[in-house]
Parts: structure tokens; C-alpha cells; sequence
């Protein structure tokens, strides 16, 4: 599945629990999709890809850090932005999968391999930060890169 030791416990340091709970919101929700990146099905791949789990609890933590999750109350206009969203208690597992299923978009719009990979969490956050500005998204799928879902 993509971890990095032989203990899948100790890649949750970083985010958490809830990292592991989007995985599971996602390989539910979204069977579809989340097989075609777990076995990176898809688009012409690099030779040395990310590895997918790993990857979720790195999605799952720029998510947080991107829409200030860790604040009392957000400070910057995507937080501010995604609190309007809430009125679905899966906003942020659905914005989650939305975001996954666009870094790998962008993993291979890029034509990225394992060493680029900051990069392109770098410009998948500077994507939702955009698509969280519109003004016409009034739920999280709503945002653009939600179309990149399959169930």
C-alpha cells in the first residue's frame, strides 16, 4: 500500500489518526478512484512513483496546514473559505479524496517522479487554494477538481 517501514504506525506521525480515517473515507467512498491511484493505474507513470499511503497522510497534512485546521479559527482565505463548507460533516474527507485524486493529476500533468513530489503537493495546494476563492463553490463538490472523483 505504499508505506515506508515495515510499521505503518510510526508514517501517522505527522498527521494522525484522521489521515488514516480519510484512507478509509476514500477506499469507501470512492472505490473507484481509489483503486486506480493505489494501483496507480492511469496516465503514462514514472518509473519511481509516490507511495500511496504515505502520500494520503501528506495530503491529509497540507490540508491542514492549508486551511489553518490547527488554529482556533482560521487566519487565512482558504480556511475562512472551507468553514462556509461545512454544512456536510464529510466536507473535509470529501475535500481529502478531491485533493488526492488532483496531486495525482498533477503528478502527471507534470510528468513527476518520486523526488518531485513536494512540488507537486505544492502546486495542488496553490490549485485548491484557487478553487476554494470561487464564488460559485458552495459545497466541496462544487470545486472543479471534485469532476476528477469516480465512485
Amino acid at each position: 500500500m505504499g508505506w515506508q517501514g515495515v510499521n505503518p504506525s510510526t508514517d501517522f506521525r505527522g498527521c494522525g489518526f484522521i489521515s488514516l480515517e480519510n484512507l478509509l473515507f476514500f477506499a469507501s467512498t470512492y472505490p473507484v478512484s481509489f483503486r486506480r491511484l493505489l494501483f496507480k493505474e492511469g496516465g503514462q507513470r514514472a518509473a519511481w512513483e509516490y507511495p500511496f499511503a504515505v502520500a494520503g497522510i501528506n495530503v491529509a497534512f497540507m490540508l491542514i496546514q492549508m486551511l489553518d485546521l490547527r488554529s482556533e479559527k482560521p487566519k487565512n482565505l482558504a480556511g475562512l473559505n472551507f468553514i462556509k463548507l461545512l454544512g456536510d460533516e464529510t466536507a473535509f474527507d470529501v475535500l481529502f479524496c478531491t485533493a488526492f485524486e488532483l496531486m495525482d493529476a498533477q503528478w502527471l500533468a507534470m510528468q513527476a517522479s518520486y523526488m518531485e513530489f513536494n512540488e507537486v503537493l505544492k502546486v495542488t495546494r496553490t490549485q485548491l487554494e484557487r478553487e476554494l476563492a470561487l464564488e460559485d463553490v458552495h459545497r466541496i463538490i462544487d470545486l472543479p477538481a471534485y469532476n476528477l472523483l469516480y465512485k
